[in-house]
């Protein structure tokens, strides 16, 4: 018997048994229904229906209790000593750091794991440690998060070729046959670099991971931005061999939220510069001798003090997925993502037309558990998605509205080209978000922007069915009737791309 972490109501008791007859695999899960109730209690005493996985992970109250019982019965002081407290703390430290690599079945003799403040940090550390020069390149695709777009930067500086491979609507995978013949015209004699994401942060699309080896086999370097794709799927280094992994733990369990990992492979640490040295990351340095020598390992590459006290808790949570089952929760999120697409997509007007714009795949092949979409009014038209997000509030309902730190994807997904998208970008004062959105309205009569839902370890169909609601509550509407959202004159919250 499934288990529901309140009484359902009617309606919902018959369609969550027409979902069992779709979707048996569910029953299979009803671990996280017992965590629901246990560890995670809070969301129904408080009404919470949480959709933005994608953003941030929930942590059970287990985490917390083990990480503050730590804290509360023991006395630890910086690592970077050799006093009773340090050395406590030292060895906590690097018993998390051992676990992240069992947990990704990584070899200490091939991988290190390097603690950074998230994965935009883990990001950064390859982008400004990377090799690039003139004759080399960095290509990556149109869908990745901006922490990877970023490193372009560095690229440029030092004189590689920055190279775009376009993801093709309405599906938004990658054009394989465009990435197949830039990945064949690169130079062995230079340092290449091709980076793309395990899942997309925009659309839920997973890419195949094959691309890791058939990249490598042609003389590139990998680099894979994991951050949206651990939380529900697993993850094998022993099978899948990239070069660099960027992870944020507080995506696949919640807290804590100050820590990331760049999984690095050993035979990167010979070709890799670091541009400066801090503390922490050296053995000895003088300023008369104008010299430097670096630690040897992971703590060369983290600068400063790490987040000791809230290391630990990084086992914890990695635990406690373990215990869990990444294969349950994965095949929860599976099972929830199908029968959301599924309703969406049957979602029409009176008047036939289609109530939900979904980017991306309509089934479960390729993807994961996030969507994005746009809700479109009896008329055609788009609702305004910061709309959409302020009734959602008012529901209780946590999703998500913007292009969520990846322009790339959006660009595809709302076809605009090169030309259109540039002409915002030769004005030297900037602009915000919003009003992007309004000129690209203005100028082109195209949208820029979608809602995001996503779902995770804690979701259940109850947290699905509510959101149906709330989808269904737009049918047969006009943007009139739903009105235009207007921030406050005080707020900024939203004058930025939500993330």
């Amino acid at each position: 018997m499934v288990m529901m972490n309140k009484r359902l109501s009617p309606q919902m008791e018959t369609e969550f048994s027409a979902f069992l007859e779709i979707y048996p695999a569910y029953v299979e899960t009803t671990i996280l229904d017992e965590l629901r109730a246990n560890e995670y209690e809070r969301l129904d005493r408080l009404g919470h229906v949480y959709l933005d996985f994608t953003g941030g992970g929930m942590y059970s109250s287990r985490q917390l209790q083990q990480h503050f019982d730590r804290l509360k019965e023991s006395v630890f002081g910086n690592p970077h000593s050799n006093n009773p407290t340090s050395l406590a703390m030292t060895e906590l430290v690097e018993s998390a750091r051992a676990y992240v690599l069992e947990y990704f079945n990584a070899s200490a003799d091939e991988y290190d794991a390097i603690f950074t403040l998230n994965a935009s940090g883990a990001l950064k550390l390859v982008g400004e440690s990377y090799p690039f020069g003139p004759g080399g390149r960095y290509l990556l695709t149109f869908d990745n998060h901006n922490s990877v777009n970023g490193i372009r930067e560095f690229a440029r500086t030092k004189g590689a070729k920055i190279i775009y491979v376009p993801a093709i609507p309405p599906t938004m995978h990658v054009d394989r046959s465009q990435l197949i013949m830039q990945l064949e015209h690169s130079r062995p004699d230079q340092n290449n670099l091709f980076a793309f994401p395990a899942q997309s942060n925009f659309t839920g699309v997973q890419y195949p991971l094959e691309m890791i080896a058939e990249a490598r086999a042609l003389g590139w370097d990998v680099l894979l931005d994991a951050a949206a794709y651990v939380s529900t799927n697993p993850f094998d280094l022993s099978q899948w061999k990239p070069d660099f992994v960027a992870i944020s733990f507080y995506k696949m369990f919640g807290y804590p939220s100050g820590v990331g990992c760049l999984l690095m492979r050993r035979q990167m640490l010979s070709k890799i510069k670091r541009p400066w040295f801090a503390g922490g990351t050296i053995q000895i340095a003088s300023v008369q001798g104008d010299g430097h020598y670096l630690v040897e390992g992971p703590a060369a590459f983290e600068d400063g003090t790490v987040d000791y006290l809230n290391l630990p808790a990084v086992e914890d949570g990695l635990r406690h997925i373990a215990n869990v089952g990444i294969d349950v929760i994965h095949e929860r999120v599976h099972c929830l993502t199908g029968w959301l697409l599924d309703n969406l997509n049957q979602l029409h007007h009176s008047n036939g037309k289609a109530l939900v714009e979904i980017h991306g795949p309509l089934d479960m092949i390729g993807r994961g558990g996030t969507i994005a979409f746009n809700f479109v009014d009896v008329k055609g038209a788009g609702f305004d998605i910061r709309q959409i997000e302020h009734l959602a509030n008012e529901e209780m309902i946590s999703l998500r509205a913007g292009c969520f730190c990846n322009p790339g994807a959006a660009e595809m997904a709302y076809h605009l080209s090169k030309s259109e998208i540039g002409a915002f970008f030769k004005d030297t004062r900037g602009m915000s978000f919003d009003e992007l959105r309004s000129r690209i309205r203005t100028t082109y009569d195209k949208e820029y922007g979608a809602t995001r839902i996503s779902v995770g370890l804690s979701s259940n169909f109850a947290d699905a069915f509510a959101f149906l609601q709330f989808a269904q509550g737009f049918l047969n509407k006009s943007i009139q009737d739903v009105g235009v959202f207007k921030a406050p004159p005080e707020s900024r919250a939203w004058m930025h791309d939500s993330a």
